[in-house]
């Protein structure tokens, strides 16, 4: 008998038409480092009496699906994960490459399909109206650069044969730490030792009375972009913006040297007065908790730009 293992896993992934149906067609292979996808349903136990002091079998309760999936910040895959978080994007480019642009501010976000499976069990999990959540990744010295999505699923649906057919595959061309720089600005900002992103939509699951135990959707309520900014503690630059309570923007951004790139840019970006410790003879670090918002110039809070082969997504 065949034991399952997670170096033959595979991760198929679709947008959906309708929340919760799966296409039948036009599914892609992802790449993933880690998934914690999945549904669980927990049991309660049974508060009756009379019966003496061996207890009552357990009621089953509601069902959740749900999870995280790690998943590498590359040229082209990425793309997708940044429909799920923002919408549909604009793509401009009569040939490769092409610039595909996400924006906040969206009220609807897609649904996907995703499977995964254990082709050795077998076992081939769909999850049906996934819904993201929130994505984060860390930007730091060396290391390998991946982001965690976490999604909000209708529900499971588990079979001995895939239901996605033959996936598309896509290129892998994959971002390293070394690819990336932080500017403030449009300046570089130096003395950084690392940096942390995370952008929610902040899911409200619609969780109303159904017989087949699933949810009615998973609707966005008001975004949050939040970080951490760790820095050598070199000048008053950053202490004084957030003295004087003003904003900045501020670009991270990856390229690639054979032309692609992402850049995420956050454009109200606001940043606490932090505390300044010297913990001993080593370099002083200052620990910056930010927050990001609305920039009334531009009419959002963040754009991620994506520039790559893959004409539409």
């Amino acid at each position: 008998m065949a034991r399952a293992q997670g170096a033959r896993a595979l991760m198929a992934l679709a947008f959906e038409t309708t929340y919760g149906t799966p296409p039948a067609s036009g599914f892609t292979r992802m790449p993933f480092a880690s998934t914690s996808l999945g549904a669980e349903q927990p049991l309660l136990n049974s508060e009756l009496l009379g019966y003496g002091r061996d207890p009552l079998a357990p009621i089953k309760d509601a069902v959740t699906a749900d999870g995280d999936v790690v998943v590498p910040l590359d040229a082209e895959a990425f793309g997708f994960w940044l429909k799920a978080a923002f919408g549909i994007p604009t793509t401009t480019g009569a040939e490769a490459p092409y610039t595909h642009e996400f924006q906040s501010g969206s009220w609807t976000l897609p649904s996907m399909s995703i499977e995964t499976g254990m082709p050795e069990a077998p076992r081939y999990a769909m999850y049906s109206g996934c819904v993201l959540d929130q994505i984060t990744w860390q930007m730091q010295r060396s290391g390998l650069l991946t982001a965690t999505a976490r999604l909000v699923a209708q529900g499971e649906t588990v079979g001995t044969t895939t239901s996605a057919g033959t996936p598309a595959a896509l290129e892998l061309k994959r971002f390293g730490h070394f690819n990336g720089a932080i500017s403030r600005n449009g300046t570089a900002l130096g003395n950084v030792v690392s940096a942390e992103i995370t952008y929610a939509n902040n899911l409200d699951r619609i969780e109303t009375i159904r017989s087949d135990e699933r949810i009615d959707g998973a609707d966005p309520s008001i975004a949050a972009l939040t970080g951490r900014i760790e820095v050598r503690f070199a000048d008053q630059t950053l202490v004084t913006q957030a003295i004087n309570g003003e904003a900045c923007e501020m670009e991270f951004a990856y390229v690639l040297p054979s032309g692609e790139s992402f850049t995420f840019t956050v454009h109200a970006v606001y940043l606490p007065r932090p505390r300044i410790e010297i913990s001993g003879p080593q370099g002083v670090q200052a620990t910056f908790d930010w927050q990001a918002a609305r920039d009334s110039v531009v009419g959002r809070m963040c754009t991620a730009t994506l520039v790559n082969d893959v004409e539409t997504y």
